[in-house]
């Protein structure tokens, strides 16, 4: 959206290398990559893992002379890997920043249990975007009968549009460091995990700087403040999967597997991490625990709606002048987040990431909630210079290309979804190609084994109920002969499409 295929090409150029190859001397190649979280300050990229931020020619030419010049990163200008953290609005959680262990010693003095009754008591659920209640989670986990319990933050932000952990993890690590220590006081574990997402990588020694500053200050390690308990976090590193944001792909990662999801039940609260009962929750949502230890869980309760409370924090990219992140209170409009972040002549806006929902001008009204709107935290703004099969076409390549390849509904269904939307996106679609792509987005959704393929398909859903015509627009214009009814005709291939066995029939495409 920032002129990422221009500059691509202009890279190549320089550095004298073809796109996805690697230069004869060996020294440099170049690959295109997916979002790596740097959505408010692109183009981004990587180099040597680490991120390269607002890339213009200029900045190219200078990348360009340290390559040819082999010149190590440690001696490269600090201003290109300089990752701003942008923060526009402030509400609850980011308006100030608690004092190194304030959390930990509200939740000692207050008692574990009672702290646990605040957590109840504020409705905080999951900011990783499914929403299930955070107190129940740590209740179901600290009643499981075993000898062993895991606390994990899951910081593996893979949703296209989402930075927002980023931000958390470089300017509040130490309230999420300590939601996670009170998470492991009240559910009886001893050992924790972060799971950094790998582009990240430039926060790595930043935060186990901060992890061993509180093991020093007995914030971390045995007998934390006195008071009998021992609990200490870990850092492993992500290796750049998407299906890794799934908890219990994670839980494989972390114990040295390939992140492939879990069959569940049972679920992580119970049979986690080396199959002992793992509370897994995201970055956003131990910040916001650390707080509610602090205020209680009222403070936290007066902002929100019935059925979501709080504050969520927004990563908000795209056609907009201030790209950023904004806190809101639940039961916010999108028309005001589009006002606060100027965004004008608005085509739409993705929200929750391409696994979410793409909501079209008229539906501005509309709240961020968990009843209405919920998302992960992504916001992607277009505006009508944007094509709406362009941006399909790309949610569609991504999604066919991280999938785990586990089972044949997301394995095959994605790749398929992928060929048919660049059937109808290059003009050789016909009336039945939109029948077919509806179907096989239907299969795709209802029987893949895990939240990937059950969202693969709602770029295309989405838009195709929102805009149809875009679609139609796109088929060959055919001719019939005269008496052919297309209506009946398209009927009758939705019928047959319907009596088909959907996990049959795409094993029977796959062999």
């Amino acid at each position: 959206m920032q002129g990422k295929s221009e500059l691509m090409t202009y890279f190549a150029q320089q550095l004298k290398v073809d796109i996805g190859c690697t230069r004869a001397d060996g020294l440099v190649s170049l690959q295109s990559t997916s979002c790596t979280g740097m959505c408010d300050q692109g183009p981004a990229g990587l180099v040597n893992g680490y991120a390269l931020t607002r890339l213009t020619p200029s900045r190219i030419d200078q990348i360009v002379d340290y390559v040819n010049r082999d010149i190590p990163l440690t001696q490269w200008e600090a201003d290109l890997f300089h990752v701003d953290d942008n923060i526009i609005k402030r509400d609850l959680l980011l308006n100030e920043k608690p004092l190194k262990g304030q959390a930990i010693s509200a939740t000692f003095a207050r008692g574990l249990r009672e702290t646990l009754a605040e957590i109840e008591l504020s409705g905080l659920r999951g900011r990783g975007g499914a929403g299930y209640t955070t107190a129940w989670k740590w209740t179901f986990c600290s009643e499981e009968n075993a000898t062993q319990r895991y606390v994990v933050c899951n910081a593996d932000e893979g949703e296209p549009g989402t930075f927002k952990d980023r931000v958390l993890l470089n300017s509040y690590a130490e309230s999420v460091f300590e939601g996670m220590t009170i998470a492991a006081a009240i559910v009886g574990a001893t050992h924790g995990f972060l799971y950094l997402r790998g582009e990240y990588l430039h926060l790595l020694d930043k935060l186990e700087s901060i992890l061993a500053a509180r093991r020093a200050a007995n914030l971390l390690g045995c007998n934390i403040l006195q008071k009998g308990v021992d609990f200490d976090i870990e850092i492993c590193l992500g290796a750049g999967a998407y299906i890794c944001g799934e908890e219990s792909a994670l839980i494989e990662s972390l114990e040295g597997k390939a992140g492939i999801p879990r069959n569940r039940p049972p679920y992580p609260v119970t049979q986690g991490y080396l199959a002992k009962p793992t509370v897994v929750n995201n970055v956003e949502t131990y910040v916001a625990a650390a707080n509610i230890a602090i205020h209680g869980g009222a403070w936290f309760a007066k902002l929100g709606t019935a059925k979501s409370k709080g504050t969520k924090i927004l990563s908000i990219s795209g056609d907009c002048t201030a790209r950023g992140i904004y806190e809101y209170a639940f039961g916010t409009t999108v028309n005001t987040i589009l006002a606060d972040c100027g965004a004008s002549d608005v085509l739409g806006v993705q929200v929750g990431g391409p696994s979410g929902v793409f909501i079209a001008n008229d539906e501005f009204e509309r709240k961020i909630a968990f009843e209405d709107l919920a998302t992960g935290g992504s916001f992607i703004i277009f505006n009508n210079t944007r094509s709406i099969l362009d941006i399909v076409h790309n949610f569609s390549h991504f999604f066919a290309h991280e999938s785990c390849g586990f089972c044949t509904p997301c394995r095959v269904g994605t790749s398929l979804l992928k060929k048919q939307v660049d059937k109808i996106v290059e003009g050789h679609g016909s009336a039945g190609d939109i029948v077919a792509l509806e179907e096989l987005c239907q299969l795709i959704k209802n029987y893949s084994h895990c939240g990937l393929g059950q969202t693969a398909a709602n770029p295309v859903l989405s838009t195709l109920e929102r805009y149809p015509e875009i679609y139609q627009a796109m088929l060959k214009k055919i001719s019939y002969e005269p008496g052919f009814d297309l209506d009946k005709s398209l009927e009758t291939a939705r019928r047959m499409a319907n009596r088909n066995d959907a996990a049959a029939h795409l094993a029977q495409v796959e062999n």
